[in-house]
């Protein structure tokens, strides 16, 4: 059974930083693209960054570019997300999802395969 578990969320003031971990069980995704999105209420679900199996590609959603930094670990089969200077408007639920893509970098939703249960991130003013 394949799972993935999120970590890292919490409550933090705008400026600070938090560290999502994406634990993956079941398989390997070590030659999987692997994806963080997040959900606010009433918003659809957007990608908030991904990386290619190797890590040697990531793509990021413009707003978090230069305060996000998304990495992987493939010997723990974990993918992680820093992230520094925190706004409110970050403020949602974080989901770590995988695909099966392997040299595909998938933008959307419907490129991921796997996900998590999602963690919340709250950021306050």
């Amino acid at each position: 059974q394949v799972q993935l578990v999120e970590s890292g969320g919490g409550l933090v003031q705008a400026g600070g930083s938090l560290r999502l971990s994406c634990a993956a069980s079941g398989r390997t995704f070590s030659n999987s693209a692997m994806g963080w999105f997040r959900q606010a209420p009433g918003e659809e679900r957007e990608l908030v960054a991904a990386i290619n199996w190797s890590g040697g590609r990531t793509n990021y959603v413009d707003s978090v570019k230069g305060r996000f930094t998304i990495s992987r670990d493939n010997a723990k089969n974990t993918v992680y997300l820093q992230m520094n200077s925190l706004k409110p408007e970050d403020t949602a639920v974080y989901y770590c999802a995988a695909s099966l893509a392997t040299f595909r970098l998938p933008s959307d939703v419907h490129g991921y395969d796997y996900w998590g249960q999602g963690t919340q991130v709250t950021v306050s003013s």
